[in-house]
């Protein structure tokens, strides 16, 4: 009966008998469409075991047979083609060690249970396209040495950790309703995830990718984890995901990512090669002009992408584009100073307004996380209330100088890419910590408090304009009361008579200013005022205003040609710093 269908479960027990007896190890096989049960399956792979014990299946047919109960094909060895097409396992399907030398086809079949293939071994192709599994799959330790068509399949969960795939890796279209696990898999050639949902996290963790060059678009309702992976060919990642880890990740060569959604955590990546990674405002769509996918899990979150660490990253090849960096923690990266920041890239900033428990009000600034982190520690009242972010038990306290390293660093990429207002917050940040850094001398940290105060370190217009206004006002105060004199002096002639025919001798003299006296209500005058005022208007602008004064007012002009050049100067330098391009 050799070379036709058999239907063993139609069989009589005597015509089973004869059949059975005819079998030996490597025999073909042709049971399409038979209902097979445990005892049934059990005597049909006990004819087949070899002088080891092991089931040798010959070319096998099984496509659109159903097996109800548990199918054990452990150790089995298929020494050619294996099809279970469109085949139905009620059980569990037990493949676990078995060897497939042929093409496994498993094209649509239905697993209802779980579906073991772990240490299974595909020499040739195999096919699980549109195989649906409806519990645990498991390929831990799978060898897959051709290509390993998983397209269009629906996984429940997954496992093909330390899984080798020595030709391309197709999980096109697929879905996965729980956690994908492909830790220490090898992926030799292309790995295929474009247009895959997984429902649940998908981790990568010391996974190798030889020569994959695409990753995604894939959609991930949780996390991502790429930890300790490795990429050795020029790749790009499409990931939509609510987290992305790539603690530990080494990037080979070039790389681009491009995310949605996720909150992004690069600490201790290496990156050989230049890396972009930047934030995707539209959703990804299929291959052609087919509806975007599908990111319905996603849609609470903003579609941003949320950097939280580059510590110990060395950043000279790495390029930020469209990254919100206001949680991101740069302490311990290297090469700050190379990192470009392209794009609409956006960073923490400083609370406003006033505040009851500080007699200040904060202007807004762009400020590192490291700076909020240690202001909340130093608060008086260290709670999310005074408008400074809380870090987390587990981050290490830093130092004002480490977080002034880190501005300065930053500062000098940001004017490298000519994004000098920008620039001007970090420069703004580096000197507040120097101002507090307890380190440093104090008659240093005393000049940049008073810098600070003045002026805000050249940054703040309104600052130097007040205390301008407030010179000003002095000046003019000083002047009407003190340094205007009580009268004009005017020039005084004197001269000796003398007889006729002699010469005359004339003396002109300028009386020096007389105080003024009487009340200080008397002194205050229009015309006082009015000639105060184009003293102190002079003096802004550094020059003599030529007016007779008392020696009170020739001290306070000297002292306002001084001082208040320099806070007109301070003023026309923020505003500077502020439009510079």
């Amino acid at each position: 009966m050799q070379g036709q269908t058999v239907c063993l479960a139609h069989m009589d027990v005597a015509d089973r008998e004869i059949y059975l007896s005819s079998l030996s190890p490597d025999s073909p096989l042709d049971h399409r469409g038979t209902p097979f049960n445990e005892d049934l399956l059990a005597q049909l792979l006990n004819a087949l075991r070899d002088p080891t014990g092991k089931p040798n299946l010959g070319r096998s047919r099984f496509d659109w047979a159903t097996f109800s109960g548990d199918a054990d094909f452990d150790q089995a060895t298929f020494s050619d083609e294996a099809r279970f097409g469109d085949s139905t396992f009620s059980g569990d399907a037990l493949f676990s060690n078995a060897t497939f030398s042929g093409t496994a086809y498993f094209r649509g079949a239905t697993f209802s249970h779980d579906a073991q293939f772990g240490q299974a071994i595909f020499s040739s192709d195999a096919h699980f396209g549109q195989v649906t599994f409806s519990r645990a799959a498991h390929f831990y330790g799978a060898n897959f040495s051709n290509t390993a068509h998983f397209y269009g399949a629906t996984f429940s969960s997954a496992a093909f950790s330390q899984a080798i795939f020595s030709g391309d890796a197709l999980f096109s279209n697929t879905s996965f309703s729980r956690n994908a696990h492909f830790y220490r898999a090898t992926f030799y050639l292309g790995a295929m995830f474009d247009c895959v949902v997984f429902s649940g996290n998908v981790l990568f963790r010391e996974t190798q990718f030889k020569q994959a060059s695409q990753i995604g678009p894939l959609i991930c309702g949780k996390w991502v984890a790429l930890d300790r992976a490795m990429f050795q060919y020029p790749v790009t990642l499409e990931i939509s995901a609510r987290q992305v880890s790539f603690v530990r990740t080494r990037l080979a060569s070039t790389a681009k990512l491009q995310l949605r959604y996720a909150e992004l955590n690069l600490q201790d990546a290496v990156f050989e090669y230049p890396v972009l990674i930047t934030g995707r405002p539209t959703p990804f769509h299929n291959p052609g002009p087919e509806d975007p996918l599908p990111e319905r899990e996603l849609s609470d979150l903003d579609p941003g992408v949320r950097l939280t660490s580059v510590s110990g990253v060395d950043a000279a090849y790495l390029a930020l584009h469209d990254i919100d960096l206001s949680d991101c923690r740069f302490t311990g990266a290297v090469h700050l100073d190379q990192l470009r920041i392209d794009g609409w890239c956006t960073f923490a900033t400083t609370p406003t307004g006033w505040f009851r428990h500080a007699p200040w009000h904060w202007s807004q600034r762009n400020t590192l996380a490291e700076e909020h982190h240690w202001r909340a520690r130093i608060a008086r009242r260290p709670t999310p209330s005074n408008g400074w972010t809380l870090p987390s038990p587990d981050t290490p306290e830093l130092r004002p100088a480490a977080v002034a390293a880190l501005y300065r660093q930053l500062r000098k990429s940001l004017e490298d890419g000519k994004n000098e207002p920008d620039a001007a917050d970090f420069y703004y940040g580096e000197m507040e910590m120097r101002r507090h850094d307890a380190t440093r001398p104090r008659s240093e940290r005393a000049l940049l408090t008073a810098y600070w105060a003045v002026s805000g370190y050249g940054l703040r217009a309104t600052r130097a304009l007040a205390w301008l206004g407030v010179a000003m006002t002095a000046t003019i105060a000083a002047m009407t009361l003190w340094g205007i004199p009580a009268n004009e002096p005017k020039p005084h002639t004197t001269g000796r008579q003398v007889t006729a025919g002699q010469m005359i001798t004339l003396t002109t003299d300028t009386p020096a200013p007389v105080n003024p006296v009487g009340p200080w209500t008397e002194r205050v005058t229009t015309m006082r005022f009015e000639r105060s005022l184009r003293v102190v208007i002079n003096s802004v602008v550094f020059r003599s205003s030529n007016q007779d004064l008392t020696t009170t007012g020739t001290y306070t002009e000297m002292a306002s040609r001084l001082a208040e050049p320099v806070l007109l100067g301070l003023a026309l330098l923020a505003v500077r710093n502020r439009v510079k391009r």
